[in-house]
């Protein structure tokens, strides 16, 4: 506090004045500029541009009151207070370029919005123990306790200079990792599952280098570590088969692209429905009556996948239509052929073609086969559509369907056994 007060009382009335005019000109030149920038570059949505508006302000700031300072010095004008509103417009932009980042890093959530003010607290006050000068006593109070880990003796303020370096590579990786995903995301010519898996490899990648990297800054031998990290690699694969399998047999679904998001696929007997999501260990489907499944990507790898969609989004539907024998077959094979073209969803190419199944014991069984390229709403309603309209196109023409010849044997067989009824 002593500093400050013997620099307010070097100034006079005249010249605090001056300066605060100074920083207030700049503050309001910058809040104009980056409201213009806003302005002309609100319809684009690409990170660099969002990037630019979001740090604007305090970096026309800095601008500003940067060549402020230089032209009063060269008139010979004091300007304290000028240089210490550059600093806290760096701390300023410090806030901004960590929040971006993970603004861009993790999904928006409610708690970047605590981390953004707890962070600029911490840089605020930082600036402010700066600007007091009682940096030189708070690091040499915190060197002064030390931690006893194993041999060594770590003093309180390495921890902390090695969790901030930490922080701050991974902060930068994390970032990084959302410019190459903006950028993938942007590559239309590159198929989705391949966007997906190449920017989660990257980003683990550079968040990996990025850890490396921090402990190497603080001093930590990294070659120290490698039987650590060998033990804990043999106890993780045995304790953790079946989620590694399915984290790597996620990579080769998103890889060989054998399953896509919008498939239709059956896993078993029941697990059917369209692919929404593919993650690194389940795949989301939603079956057609609304419901969820999550499989594990291990099944998918590991067992027969029925694909209705795989290369085309068609599926042939066959539906079985029986008449008595006796009756007019090629009529009703007509029938059922003009029943599927009156039904909107049915495909006009391949044309519905209705054939001659089976000779059955109970009448003749005709098939009608059909294609529709909208398999994702179900084939129930087709198959109803079409079967009510050759059921009234039957009984309007005679056609009649067959009787189940096995209870009629049987009826006559119980008739013949029981004999005549008494008189």
């Amino acid at each position: 506090m002593t500093e400050i007060a013997n620099l307010l009382s070097s100034l006079s009335d005249a010249a605090i004045l001056r300066e605060l005019a100074v920083i207030l000109l700049a503050l309001v030149a910058a809040a104009l500029f980056a409201r213009g920038l806003r302005q002309r570059r609100k319809e684009h949505h690409a990170l660099h541009e969002r990037g630019a508006r979001r740090l604007a302000f305090p970096l026309m700031s800095i601008l500003l009151l940067t060549v402020a300072r230089f032209v009063a010095m060269h008139l010979g004008w004091k300007m304290h207070l000028v240089g210490i509103a550059v600093q806290l417009a760096l701390a300023f932009m410090g806030v901004r370029i960590v929040v971006f980042a993970l603004r861009n890093a993790f999904a928006p959530s409610g708690w970047l919005a605590s981390f953004e003010r707890t962070l600029a607290t911490l840089i605020w006050l930082g600036v402010a123990i700066d600007i007091l000068g009682l940096w030189p006593e708070i690091i040499d109070w915190l060197d002064s306790y030390s931690l006893h880990i194993g041999k060594s003796h770590v003093s309180i303020w390495q921890v902390l200079q090695g969790v901030t370096t930490v922080v701050i590579t991974a902060i930068t990786a994390l970032w990084l990792g959302g410019l190459a995903e903006a950028r993938l995301q942007a590559a239309h010519g590159l198929d989705s599952s391949l966007r997906v898996v190449f920017s989660r490899i990257i980003k683990a990648t550079l968040l990996f280098m990025a850890v490396l990297l921090g402990m190497s800054l603080v001093g930590l031998d990294i070659t120290t570590l490698s039987v650590f990290g060998g033990a804990l690699g043999v106890g993780l694969g045995f304790g953790m088969q079946k989620i590694a399998s399915n984290y790597v047999s996620g990579f080769i679904i998103l890889l060989d692209r054998s399953i896509r998001i919008g498939n239709l696929i059956q896993v078993g007997a029941e697990q059917r429905g369209e692919v929404m999501q593919i993650t690194t260990r389940y795949t989301v489907l939603r079956g057609l009556n609304g419901s969820y499944f999550i499989v594990p990507n291990e099944l998918l790898v590991g067992a027969v996948v029925h694909n209705e969609t795989f290369a085309l989004p068609r599926l042939r539907i066959g539906i079985t239509v029986p008449v008595a024998y006796g009756q007019d077959t090629e009529r009703a094979l007509q029938i059922l052929e003009e029943a599927a073209h009156a039904e909107p969803r049915v495909l006009a190419e391949p044309a519905p073609r209705a054939y001659l199944a089976d000779f059955a014991d109970n009448g003749i069984k005709l098939e009608l086969a059909v294609w529709i390229e909208d398999p994702l709403n179900g084939t129930l309603e087709v198959r109803s559509n079409i079967q009510r309209a050759a059921l009234a196109r039957f009984h309007a023409e005679d056609i009649e369907m067959p009787q189940p010849q096995k209870s009629a044997t049987k009826s006559l067989a119980q008739s013949i056994s029981t004999g005549p009824s008494p008189v």
